[in-house]
């Protein structure tokens, strides 16, 4: 009868894992799949960096005649309606020049001509119909160094939504032909993660704007904004 016990007892026990592992539920599959999305919508901001450079013998010229004229173009900034928060200093530089002449043994001799100071103001043009004009209303006042533009948008959240919904949807699409191929059920979503990116506007560059006309033709197009994202899906079956 004691025996009999025992081989009751280890035959429970053995059969125990098997019972636990019969209770757990099954994993189900899944799928993971990428989806993107892009939304355009036309800038309502141009960004603008004005570069004056000057040249003279000694630092301190090169300095007051460059204040002189950076005076003169903030202030024609704020004539023509660019609030004082639009303007900020984004660069300021001041670089010896030297003039190199070869000598005999085959070395050179750098001799100090003069300075160049460079100042660079960062303008916001909210306006951007007066793009142009503001532009043509720099040079006049002495800006005459590289400089660029670009258009963007102060909030762009809506056109950034519009292009996640399109991500998502064509996540989903994605999934369902993926599915469809294999002969299986799409389920329910359990994860999901996006990545928010944008194409940046090309800013227009130049080395100088001294063939700039008046009223510079600029064109501000549109600006693309993309989102990607992965989305895990369930196999119902």
């Amino acid at each position: 009868m004691r025996h009999s016990l025992i081989a009751l007892t280890l035959a429970a026990a053995a059969a125990m894992p098997a019972m636990a592992r019969a209770a757990e539920p099954v994993t189900p599959g899944r799928v993971i799949v990428a989806g993107e999305g892009e939304a355009t919508t036309a800038p309502d901001m141009a960004l603008l960096s004005l570069s004056v450079m000057r040249e003279a013998a000694t630092a301190r010229e090169a300095l007051d005649a460059n204040n002189d004229a950076m005076a003169a173009v903030i202030s024609g900034m704020k004539a023509a309606g660019i609030a004082e928060r639009d303007l900020q200093t984004a660069g300021f530089q001041i670089s010896p020049r030297y003039n190199f002449t070869n000598k005999p043994d085959g070395t050179q001799e750098a001799v100090l001509v003069g300075y160049q100071v460079t100042n660079t103001l960062s303008v916001r043009v909210r306006d951007i119909d007066k793009t142009g004009e503001i532009i043509d209303k720099a040079v006049t006042l002495g800006v005459n160094q590289g400089a660029g533009i670009s258009f963007v948008n102060e909030d762009p959240s809506a056109t950034i939504t519009e292009a996640r919904k399109r991500a998502i949807a064509d996540a989903i699409a994605r999934a369902k032909v993926l599915t469809e191929a294999a002969g299986v059920t799409l389920g329910r979503v359990v994860e999901i993660a996006d990545q928010f990116s944008t194409q940046p506007p090309s800013p227009m560059l130049a080395k100088s704007f001294d063939a700039v006309s008046a009223s510079a033709p600029v064109q501000s197009g549109e600006n693309a904004y993309r989102v990607q994202v992965s989305v895990t899906f369930e196999i119902a079956k």
